[in-house]
C-alpha cells in the first residue's frame, strides 16, 4: 500500500553547504520523505519550534547559532528527534551532542545507505506508530492485544473500549514497553501539541486507560507513572 503524503515522515535538513543539503533533501525524497531545508541556525530553530517534523538533521557549523546551541535551546520545549551531522569525529564532540539531547550522531563524511538506514532505525526508536513503514498492524503484549485499523483492545476475552486518543497513548506506550516516555514527548505523539505543566490532559487519559485495563483484569502496576521522568508499561 503506498504511503500518503500525510503519513511520509517530514524531516527538516539543517546543512549550510547548499550543494550538500540539496543533495540529501533530493535523496530522501526520492525514498518517500518530506524535507524542508534551512542553512543557518537561527532559521532552523524558528522552523523546529514553529512547525512540526518527524525527524531534524543538524549540522554542527552553522551561521547565526551552532548546532549545539540550536540543540539546546530546541530541548527546553521540543522533544523532535534529532541526528547531529559534522565533520568532527572526536569521542568529545560526539559526547557534547549527546549531553545537550541528541540522538543519534553521524560524522562526515557519510554515505547516503548509511544516513538511511540510521534515519530507518532512529524513527523505528523515537517515533514507534509515526511511521508507518516501521509501525505494526497489531501488537500483543501476553493477554493484552491491540488491532490498530479498528482502535480494538482486548485483555484475554475482554473488550476494552477505549477513545482514539486513549487507544494511542497505549499504543505508544507499548511500542516503547519497558522505557519511560516523557510528558513532553507524549504531548507531542499523542495529543500533537506543546506540553505544559498546567495541562493535566495526558494525566487523566493515562488514569482512564489504567482504569479500564484493571477494570479487565491487569495488574495496577503494569502501566506506571514515573516520577520526574513519564510514563511506562511494563
Amino acid at each position: 500500500m503506498p504511503i500518503t503524503a500525510s503519513l511520509r515522515p517530514r524531516i527538516l535538513v539543517v546543512e549550510d553547504d547548499r550543494t550538500l543539503n540539496g543533495q540529501i533533501a533530493s535523496l530522501l525524497e526520492e525514498k518517500g520523505y518530506r524535507t524542508q531545508q534551512c542553512y543557518e541556525g537561527e532559521g532552523a530553530l524558528l522552523s523546529a519550534l514553529g512547525q512540526r517534523f518527524d525527524l531534524i538533521l543538524l549540522d554542527v557549523l552553522l551561521p547565526k547559532l551552532d548546532g549545539f546551541e540550536v540543540l539546546k535551546r530546541l530541548r527546553k520545549t521540543r522533544q523532535t528527534p534529532v541526528m547531529m551531522l559534522t565533520a568532527r569525529g572526536a569521542e568529545e564532540e560526539r559526547i557534547r551532542g549527546y549531553r545537550r539531547g541528541a540522538d543519534d550522531y553521524l560524522p562526515k563524511p557519510f554515505g547516503f545507505t548509511e544516513l538511511q538506514l540510521r534515519i530507518e532505525a532512529l524513527l523505528r526508536r523515537t517515533l514507534g506508530s509515526s511511521d508507518p513503514r516501521a509501525d505494526p498492524e497489531e501488537l500483543c503484549v501476553g493477554p493484552l492485544r491491540l488491532a490498530r485499523s479498528e482502535l480494538a483492545v482486548r485483555y484475554h476475552d475482554t473488550a476494552i473500549a477505549l477513545t482514539p486518543i486513549q487507544f494511542r497513548l497505549l499504543w505508544v506506550l507499548l511500542l516503547h514497553q519497558g522505557e519511560a516516555l516523557s510528558k513532553p514527548y507524549l504531548y507531542q505523539l499523542v495529543l500533537e501539541r506543546e506540553y505544559s505543566r498546567y495541562d493535566r490532559s495526558l494525566d487523566m487519559h493515562l488514569s482512564r486507560v489504567r482504569r479500564k485495563l484493571v477494570a479487565a483484569g491487569m495488574a495496577v502496576d503494569r502501566l506506571q507513572t514515573i516520577h520526574g521522568k513519564g510514563y511506562c508499561f511494563l
